[in-house]
């Protein structure tokens, strides 16, 4: 199997680079990086760049790094490439130059770095992708692995992990550089497993170059980031692209989209669900305010399964960390017991502590599925109103504003509308885009374009038995504002200051 840019063979970490020659295509952050990792394995390599007045000098004392390696500037000659064993290509590097198409044509491998540092990691990837449950399902997998005494890495939407170390991270899937970085860091530290969120924009960007996971999970596909997407047909084939490099794959079969999958990928494949029809399923579902238990079923037999998340959407994201932890050769008992103890994901279905006689819910759920999962979970255990407090982003998808609105709609007894992050957008012009969606509607609702205020307005009408579901900011202590201002904004704060107020 060939990589997306017709790299030579990626997988293949059993080529043994002693003695080989290395040629790095490019001096700048990626091409840095790579020759950072091959000094420190006693690679030898050369460094090409294109541009032919490039001030070696001044590149050296900016990176020791290429003290001492050969430097090629402007063209490669036959006799260079003669002399080369392995190709790494920095991503901005076009993959259409005649110079590579030449080394192409001597078949020698091309990698891009993250090849390279996947040559050399020695722990197992398990990838996660999909609209909803992704940060849910590689947390709780996670924590298993931990639990039961294996180190594993995480790569994810709140923050990156290794082992009891956290990282801070920028996307849900780091860029090139990083992601190397970052591996690399994973297998010093002796982690086993790298867990991983996938992203659709890592994907088509490729990101995580053709990285090759052992296992890979398929969540749900829901609108979302058509801004970028325009297209749900070409949302799900930039998540499918996943699939190309996995050995196995875990699929939601109780999602369409899941079910297509399915049909269409050829690596070994199983499928998880609510559904008795998966080969891993959950039965007997009891869902309460304070956690959850179902029947897990599998080959035939079942284990009762005890957990403090609830949620039906929590349900099926279990379902698929258990079943990948199985997989993975774990005893089912050890992966169960971990999975009582656990206490959840910051942002995903969070209790803030109030001490009054109603409650107040934390969720990230910024797509129309997302926000009516949450919603019909809580709605079953909601004894007074339930009200749902929620904006829709700047410069994202706008189609699928008032489709949230009727999501919520679905559920809720009152709405607050208000902003989330509004980025360039006038978040007036963004909630007029959400009631679009209420105009059929006869919910009760109020705006309150000020988030602050609107979180402070929820607990005055809060009334006993009541339950508030703040939706879309999860685990973001930040809001994003024009010119890309990012300021403090954490709703457990605000949440604690407005009840101060209402005292």
């Amino acid at each position: 199997m060939t990589c997306p840019n017709g790299a030579g063979d990626w997988k293949d970490k059993t080529m043994n680079l002693e003695g080989k020659r290395v040629l790095v295509v490019g001096s700048g952050k990626s091409g840095v990086a790579a020759a950072e990792l091959l000094r420190k394995k006693g690679i030898t390599f050369v460094l090409f760049d294109g541009n032919k007045d490039l001030d070696v000098t001044a590149l050296i004392e900016k990176n020791p790094v290429f003290a001492g390696a050969e430097i090629l500037l402007g063209e490669l000659a036959p006799e260079d490439m003669a002399r080369i064993d392995l190709v790494v290509l920095s991503p901005g590097v076009p993959t259409d130059l005649p110079m590579v198409n030449e080394l192409r044509n001597r078949q020698i491998p091309i990698w891009g770095e993250i090849e390279l540092a996947y040559h050399f990691a020695k722990g197992r990837i398990i990838a996660i992708t999909g609209t909803n449950g992704k940060t849910t399902i590689s947390n709780v997998i996670k924590n298993i692995f931990m639990k039961n005494g294996i180190k594993t890495g995480l790569i994810g939407t709140i923050c990156n992990e290794i082992g009891d170390e956290t990282v801070h991270t920028d996307n849900t899937t780091p860029m090139a550089f990083d992601y190397m970085c970052l591996l690399d860091k994973m297998v010093k530290a002796g982690c086993k497993y790298a867990v991983m969120e996938v992203s659709s924009f890592g994907l088509v960007q490729h990101r995580i170059g053709p990285t090759h996971f052992d296992m890979g999970i398929f969540t749900n596909l829901t609108q979302d980031h058509l801004d970028y997407h325009k297209t749900m047909e070409n949302y799900y084939q930039a998540k499918k692209m996943m699939f190309d490099e996995c050995d196995y794959a875990l699929i939601n079969t109780d999602d369409e989209y899941g079910r297509r999958i399915f049909s269409e990928i050829s690596c070994k494949k199983e499928r998880y669900g609510i559904s008795s029809e998966a080969d891993y399923y959950a039965d007997a579902i009891k869902i309460k305010s304070d956690g959850t238990s179902f029947w897990y079923c599998y080959n035939g037999k079942s284990q009762l399964v005890n957990m403090k998340m609830t949620g039906m959407f929590n349900v099926s994201n279990v379902t698929a960390a258990i079943s990948v932890c199985l997989k993975a050769g774990l005893p089912i008992e050890d992966i169960l017991n971990a999975v009582s103890e656990y206490n959840g994901v910051k942002g995903r279905c969070e209790i803030i502590p109030t001490g009054r006689d109603f409650t107040v819910i934390c969720d990230y759920a910024h797509t129309p599925d997302a926000v009516e999962n949450i919603l019909k979970s809580v709605r079953e255990y909601t004894e007074g109103r339930l009200i749902c407090l929620f904006g829709c982003g700047g410069n994202r998808d706008a189609k699928k504003r008032p489709l949230m609105a009727k999501a919520a709609a679905k559920f809720a007894d009152r709405l607050i509308i208000t902003s989330d992050n509004p980025r360039d957008e006038i978040p007036e012009a963004i909630i007029d885009d959400i009631l679009a969606g209420l105009k059929d509607s006869e919910i009760p609702f109020d705006v309150v374009v000020d988030r602050t205020k609107a979180i402070h307005h929820s607990l005055k009408i809060a009334e006993k038995g009541d339950i508030i579901v703040l939706a879309g900011k999860g685990h973001e202590d930040y809001q994003v504002l024009p010119g890309n201002e990012h300021i403090h904004f954490d709703e457990r704060e605000i949440v604690s200051e407005g009840l101060k107020l209402i005292d």
